[in-house]
């Protein structure tokens, strides 16, 4: 913490800045229209002067976060909850998608897991692992981590540029400055919050990608599911297939439940602990509070009832057990945040290459069904992508100089979205935005005048 503490006082910082930003102690509100209170003003102490700020400390956050200060970038790290990784731990996610032709960080942390025994192959881990080796390397690195916080708001200067921004915690409401910020919250809280443009949905309809619950089970062994089918192999080779997702779905319905997602996978983190997923919550936008929280409860409810009905039929399933479920439904759909350049279905069928292409993809694109009678699984909606580079425009915000996104809130279309969103790209990306920003901070400049040739 610096030895200086700096005050900001509400109301000075231009028109993106929310009228009345008061927490704790206070007059009580005063009333405004009929169903609104006007919350009074408070000056705010500036608890970090810094030169990068991220939010999110997922994937991609913890990524930005690392490469930023291992390019030399004081970075502050800021995350909702109480350990980093989003949905690979609060998420329980377990998979690793499109991280096989990655080197960097992504590569180096395969690395790091494997050293520390949390997972049976490059793909699948054990969260618990996870969030101890995440935590590791930001503190190799000089990263300082604020975890249980929020972002709340994000206020403008007159020069396009975001001047501080305010989170809520334990320690209440308080303001961060930096140079540089670097938006990872998945669905672009920070982005939207200062006021930048974005997109969400499939572009006629609006509709989104259903969200999953992930759950890890207990009383499960591999090769009791190897040997019924349900999954390929053992140990560093157990993976799911088609026929063994086909088979668990047509199972559950022999105890009287269509699940809501007619593909659920097992994934074999270690001999007798499973992974599973095997819902899908249709139609709940990742900007609802009122309908993630429904859409959580009923998520649970389902999968009880199957592990329940499982449980009941016995053989394999007599001492199956969900050992936890996750702290926050994986959201496959948030904003999109506008970006220098959008990239688009056609860059994909092209297999677009740019000269600022940060990451290779090769995932397909995967849209999951956006409604039940749909199928209740996922395909490539007719997009016959060829492996193509994200390039580093997509990752700089359009509305504001010195803000760039990492993850899947960069600046996309709904079908480039569906195939680069997955974790093996988030962190690629999240390293190129870390060390564009420590650039930029370290030359005084902003992240869109630095060339990408400078930092590779």
């Amino acid at each position: 913490m610096m030895k200086r503490r700096n005050l900001i006082k509400a109301g000075l910082f231009g028109p993106m800045l929310l009228q009345n930003i008061g927490l704790g102690a206070s007059p009580t509100p005063r009333k405004n229209k009929e169903g609104m209170v006007e919350e009074p003003k408070k000056s705010l102490t500036v608890v970090r002067d810094t030169d990068v700020i991220v939010c999110g400390g997922g994937p991609a956050g913890f990524a930005a976060a690392l490469s930023a200060a291992r390019s030399g970038a004081k970075t502050t790290l800021i995350e909702l909850h109480g350990c980093l990784g989003g949905i690979w731990t609060s998420g329980l996610l377990s998979n690793i998608i499109d991280h096989e032709n990655k080197s960097g960080i992504m590569k180096e942390l395969i690395y790091r897991l494997d050293q520390t025994d949390a997972q049976l192959t490059a793909k699948k881990y054990d969260a618990e692992q996870m969030k101890w080796v995440l935590e590791e390397m930001c503190r190799e690195a000089g990263v300082e981590i604020r975890l249980h916080t929020r972002v709340t708001g994000a206020y403008s200067d007159k020069n396009k540029q975001i001047d501080f921004i305010t989170t809520e915690s334990f320690s209440g409401r308080e303001a961060w400055k930096a140079k540089v910020f670097i938006d990872a919250t998945g669905n672009g809280d920070l982005a939207a919050t200062a006021g930048c443009g974005f997109d969400m949905g499939e572009p006629t309809t609006g509709r989104v990608q259903p969200m999953s619950l992930m759950v890890i089970l207990s009383g499960l062994k591999d090769s009791d599911l190897l040997k019924e089918g349900y999954i390929r192999g053992l140990g560093r080779n157990g993976s799911p297939t088609t026929e063994g997702k086909k088979k668990l779905h047509a199972d559950i319905m022999k105890i009287g439940i269509d699940t809501s997602y007619s593909m659920p996978s097992f994934f074999t983190i270690r001999p007798d602990t499973i992974a599973l997923m095997m819902n899908h919550q249709y139609g709940v936008s990742a900007i609802d509070a009122d309908a993630i929280s429904k859409a959580t409860m009923e998520a649970r409810n389902e999968i009880n009832k199957v592990i329940a009905g499982l449980r009941a039929t016995g053989g394999i399933w007599s001492n199956v057990r969900i050992a936890t479920s996750a702290a926050q439904i994986g959201i496959r759909e948030g904003r999109r945040i506008h970006g220098l350049y959008m990239l688009s279905k056609e860059d994909l069928l092209k297999g677009a290459q740019f000269p600022d292409g940060v990451c290779d993809v090769k995932f397909t694109v995967d849209v999951h069904a956006l409604e039940k009678i749909e199928g209740g699984g996922y395909s490539n909606s007719g997009v016959k992508m060829k492996p193509y580079q994200i390039p580093l425009r997509s990752l700089i915000a359009k509305d504001f100089d010195n803000l760039m996104m990492a993850g899947r809130c960069i600046s996309g279309d709904f079908y480039a979205h569906a195939s680069y969103r997955v974790t093996g790209n988030a962190v690629p990306m999240g390293e190129a935005a870390g060390k564009v920003a420590a650039k930029a901070t370290a030359t005084n400049r902003l992240p869109k005048a630095v060339k990408w040739n400078e930092v590779v």
